[in-house]
């Protein structure tokens, strides 16, 4: 099963109890909530999600000119959440997982550590986007990783300074 926010589990889950598949309009948890627009990004970034026109007014995601877009959940995206034709299949439904190893395993500090893990590691940008920190909190992160004894280390990729883990040294 995929890695998905919490954010991102909701609004599939809910797309899938709507008629429509629609992940409008936003379920009442979420209303509220900050990186709505980021986490529905990342839903149509992955494939789970896809934009097309709306025909319902409370499905209606943007609007350009006078066409009417909404987002809505597709096939592999019903398949991320354990739903397979329609119906909650038995790997859909995890033995109620602990709530503490839940908030733990997706926080941002632990998006900052996936980022940088990756090769071509991670900008600060896209460190800051993927965190909605302010810059100066995304580089304080980058010393907490250090103190923790994470090697950070700075290249260059067309132009912009990346930070990544260094594998090797963290295997030794």
């Amino acid at each position: 099963m995929p890695k998905l926010s919490d954010t991102q589990a909701i609004l599939l889950t809910h797309a899938a109890q709507n008629d429509t598949a629609s992940l409008y309009p936003l379920p009442q948890t979420l209303r509220r909530g900050g990186g709505i627009t980021r986490a529905i990004g990342a839903l149509v970034s992955a494939g789970y999600a896809d934009e097309r026109e709306a025909r319902d007014a409370d499905a209606v995601h943007r609007t350009d000119a006078d066409v009417r877009y909404g987002v809505y959940v597709t096939a592999s995206g019903l398949a991320a959440i354990g739903i397979v034709d329609g119906e909650q299949g038995d790997a859909a439904q995890p033995p109620s997982p602990d709530p503490v190893a839940t908030a733990s395993r997706v926080t941002k500090a632990s998006t900052v550590v996936a980022l940088l893990s990756q090769p071509a590691g991670a900008t600060l940008p896209e460190l800051i986007t993927a965190t909605g920190w302010l810059p100066h909190t995304t580089r304080a992160a980058l010393t907490g990783l250090r103190k923790r004894g994470h090697i950070i280390v700075r290249h260059s990729r067309d132009g912009a300074t990346c930070y990544r883990i260094d594998a090797a040294a963290a295997a030794a």
